[in-house]
């Protein structure tokens, strides 16, 4: 017999709540101890397995949903409770956030819940959160989110030094007293000179590494009188195992950088994620907190964040949804907000001719970006399903569009218009639209920077075993921080799957001339050679290409890369320039000086 039966109205709606919010703390508790481990697979060197580890931390929140929803569902008939159960449901959930760690990550797993069984007219704060209940200001944790040092007593050197032992990493470093002298010549080279040290001169580091790759990154910032200093040091092992200072970051933009979408996400051990959020925010005031948060591996808190801002922009704007700049795609309809910095993009009902792939497919194809190490080159997105957004707030040309192309995932519902299903990234100029302007404006400085990217982001992108599969420029964009990256996943395949060829020779003359194909093809056939005929679309753009990156033409290079994937070696990336890295920038005699 269900339980729900045999309870009052309001014993009912507090064993919904409980039960909500004991699958999320199993959720919270396992997602814990994932992070956790972060530390160990780093001190081991296990790096393959810290791969796997993100990949399937990506899985634990669906699961928990879906664990949580069987159990309303078999012992409650979820199904049946009415309007005023889930009321009383909500309002006994809030009592359970009042000294909750993490409420806010609290509000949105009730959220999700809710939304698996209730029609979307029920989205409203009446019974889910669509605006936050519980304060996340100074929530208390122990051991605290932050450690300080205080150099005025210690010396600045020694104050580094035991910021960073106190981590207790089992590997010991290589030479940590050279390291942190060549943090304190950085930060001298970097400020001219050193100022004057105030009453309240302090080091404050987060208490828990960031850990992504092969690094582990410490993160904090230097108090001295009315000025912060941000700073992030990424750990590194030597090829013996033990630990280095690759460098120390300085400026507060290419700290932002680390925190790009286009990366994977960290590893890092939260007790109350908010505080964490609001230590990087003091770092990096314009990273919305959205982006954040998914980069600590919260995606759905920050879709829940991303949502909310966007709502409050549109009540804060007055411009129209439009189609996209750029050449359409075959697969995928985008639209934007030109006062918004994202692109919407929906998967259309009817590819183009050339396409072989199935909605499915393209839906596999943008999970499977999230799994893999985008290593700086891939744009992350956020998926939405029945996302509402006010009709009048798109131009009658885009919606004309949208009924032509995405027909089958649109409702009306009032004022506002429904979208099936929805994918949403940061936008960036399409690559195309960038050369052209830069050709046009007889700038061959920028063709050649922006083709070497597109070059190197090919590259990188090979290293962590993906193929773009679709090289054409306007499948890339270029980013506010000049960065190459690629955003059409719909033919992304491993580079392992792959089978890169050389076009063998035709029969005959005639045959060559004929412009007809002579050769097999099969589905996953590569043939280098060919990209010349759609990437060297002008001079400059030959030359530039030809200058930096004909190798990636030759299948040789292809081999090479797969090969090397092969034999289960991790490539190191660097998330930010390689003239920072101290092996790069000081000669042991700075050292000795």
């Amino acid at each position: 017999m269900s339980l729900s039966l045999s309870l009052s109205t309001d014993d009912l709606s507090r064993h919904i709540a409980d039960t909500i919010m004991g699958g999320f703390d199993k959720h919270y508790r396992l997602f814990r101890e994932c992070t956790a481990s972060a530390k160990q697979r780093f001190e081991r060197a296990e790096w393959l397995e810290g791969q796997k580890a993100m990949r399937d931390r990506i899985q634990f929140y669906d699961d928990r949903v879906q664990e949580t929803l069987e159990t309303l569902r078999e012992g409650f008939h979820a199904e049946r409770f009415d309007d005023v159960i889930w009321q009383r449901a909500k309002l006994h959930y809030i009592g359970l956030l009042s000294d909750h760690k993490q409420p806010e990550l609290a509000e949105t797993f009730f959220n999700s819940i809710f939304c698996h069984i209730m029609h979307r007219t029920y989205f409203h704060n009446e019974f889910i959160f669509v605006r936050p209940a519980a304060s996340t200001e100074y929530i208390e944790c122990d051991p605290p989110t932050y450690r300080s040092y205080y150099p005025n007593a210690a010396g600045f050197r020694a104050s580094m030094r035991r910021a960073l032992a106190d981590f207790n990493w089992a590997c010991e470093f290589e030479d940590l007293h050279r390291d942190v002298e060549l943090i304190y010549l950085a930060i001298q080279e970097h400020l001219g000179e050193m100022p004057a040290r105030e009453a309240n001169f302090q080091i404050q580091v987060l208490n828990s590494p960031f850990y992504r790759n092969k690094g582990a990154y410490v993160i904090g910032t230097v108090v001295n009188g009315a000025i912060e200093y941000p700073f992030t040091v990424p750990v590194l092992h030597t090829t013996t195992g033990k630990l280095y200072l690759d460098t120390v970051i300085l400026d507060a933009s290419l700290i932002a950088v680390l925190f790009s979408l286009s990366r994977a996400y960290f590893m890092v051990e939260m007790e109350v994620p908010s505080a964490y959020v609001q230590f990087l925010r003091s770092i990096m005031p314009n990273k919305p907190r959205s982006e954040l948060y998914t980069m600590l591996g919260l995606g759905k808190q920050g879709k829940t964040m991303f949502f909310r801002d966007l709502i409050y922009h549109l009540h804060h704007s007055e411009d129209k949804f439009v189609e996209a700049p750029g050449i359409r795609g075959l697969v995928m309809m985008v639209f934007t907000l030109p006062s918004y910095p994202y692109v919407f993009k929906i998967i259309k009902d009817v590819f183009g001719s050339s396409k072989e792939v199935d909605h499915e497919t393209v839906r596999r194809k943008y999970q499977l970006v999230k799994q893999v190490d985008r290593v700086g080159r891939m744009a992350d997105t956020l998926e939405f399903s029945y996302a509402a957004l006010p009709k009048d707030r798109f131009s009658p040309e885009l919606i004309e569009t949208l009924y032509n192309v995405v027909p089958s995932l649109l409702e009306e519902d009032g004022n506002d218009l429904i979208i099936k299903h929805l994918y949403i990234e940061r936008r960036m100029e399409p690559l195309n639209l960038y050369l052209e302007k830069a050709e046009r404006n007889g700038r061959p400085d920028r063709v050649e920077h922006a083709v070497q990217e597109y070059g190197n982001a090919i590259r990188e992108l090979t290293i962590a075993n993906i193929f773009p599969g679709d090289l054409l420029w306007k499948n890339f964009g270029v980013t506010r921080y000049g960065r190459v990256v690629f955003y059409d996943y719909d033919e992304i395949e491993y580079m392992t799957d792959c089978n890169f060829r050389r076009i063998p020779p035709a029969p005959d003359f005639e045959t060559e001339m004929s412009g007809e194909v002579w050769y097999s093809v099969k589905r996953n056939d590569v043939f280098p050679e060919e990209f010349a005929t759609f990437l060297l679309v002008s001079d400059s753009i030959r030359k530039a290409f030809m200058q930096n990156h004909a190798d990636l033409l030759d299948v040789n290079f292809w081999h090479d890369v797969q090969a090397e994937i092969r034999k289960g070696e991790v490539k190191d990336f660097f998330p930010y320039p390689e003239s920072l890295r101290f092996c790069n920038r000081f000669t042991h005699d700075h050292v000795l000086t």
